[in-house]
């Protein structure tokens, strides 16, 4: 979730002038802080009057997380890549200071609603960890898991936006430079490396809501983990790879789960919004 959640902000500052990147992301980071302020009390509020209320909670973050990571899938495998996007990103910089600070605002309420969305997910997984601790525990291990996230999340992201910026201070360094050959190398190394840097995030990031939502959902369904135990063991009789397909077998499970749920749910969600095109179209 973490990987996905680090893709996407860093993704919410493209097309923003180079020094205007860390303000965005600093103005993203505080409506984040903002959005856990809010998150907290209430999922804490829930988990004191209304404990049986988590699990339904969890398991339908599990879902979206499920769905959320179909539809990347999907999209990634029957939308070719625009080529024109990035002529968008240069004209969308070519304009005047008025219409690019209001394209800035655009971009951080974007980033903020996606955040909100991201935010309750992580915050309903850390108190369905806890959710059998004490109270004052719970207070502690989400308040703490809501600090960590956000700190770390954006810190990387502003590390991560930077990085080309940091490359392209290498490649500028002078011919009478000491070690210039080097920074030259560095530089061409760490621009060739961001690209790859934003796609590996990405794949980690859509694997990571198969494994995570599926997980959620999976060990919800009663009796699943005597499930996984049972085919664990009897992955674990296969001669030579025994111990390694017992090891990766629960693994599999939960990725596949997630799978299965994504699709289901994605399909739930089309006829959904099929039907609800159809009305409107005929009101119309």
């Amino acid at each position: 979730m973490l990987g996905d959640d680090l893709a996407l902000n860093a993704e919410q500052v493209s097309g923003v002038r180079a020094n205007r990147e860390l303000p965005v992301v600093w103005a993203v980071a505080k409506g984040s802080a903002l959005n856990k302020l809010i998150l907290v009390p209430a999922a804490l509020l829930l988990s004191a009057l209304t404990p049986w209320v988590i699990m339904p909670l969890l398991m339908l973050g599990g879902a979206y997380l499920c769905y959320e990571g179909f539809e990347k899938v999907l999209h990634k495998i029957f939308t070719p890549d625009d080529v024109s996007e990035h002529a968008k990103k240069l004209d969308i910089l070519s304009l005047p200071k008025a219409e690019i600070l209001k394209f800035e605002k655009t971009k951080i309420k974007g980033a903020i609603r996606t955040d909100f969305i991201l935010s309750a997910e992580i915050i309903v997984i850390a108190l369905g960890s806890a959710k059998d601790a004490p109270f004052n525990q719970q207070v502690w291990v989400v308040t703490l898991i809501a600090i960590a996230v956000t700190v770390g999340v954006y810190g990387l992201v502003a590390a991560i936006v930077k990085l080309d910026d940091v490359g392209f201070y290498f490649l500028k360094a002078k011919v009478d430079s000491t070690f210039v050959g080097v920074k030259h190398a560095l530089g061409r190394g760490i621009l060739l490396f961001c690209p790859l840097l934003m796609k590996t995030l990405a794949i980690v990031g859509t694997a990571a809501m198969f494994l995570v939502g599926g997980g959620i959902l999976v060990h919800g369904i009663p009796h699943s983990h005597e499930l996984i135990v049972a085919v664990s063991q009897q992955a674990a009789t296969l001669e030579a790879v025994g111990s390694i397909a017992a090891a990766l077998t629960p693994t599999l499970l939960n990725a596949l789960g997630g799978m299965l749920a994504g699709g289901l749910v994605f399909v739930v969600v089309a006829a959904i919004q099929k039907i609800v095109g159809t009305r409107t179209t005929a009101d119309e």
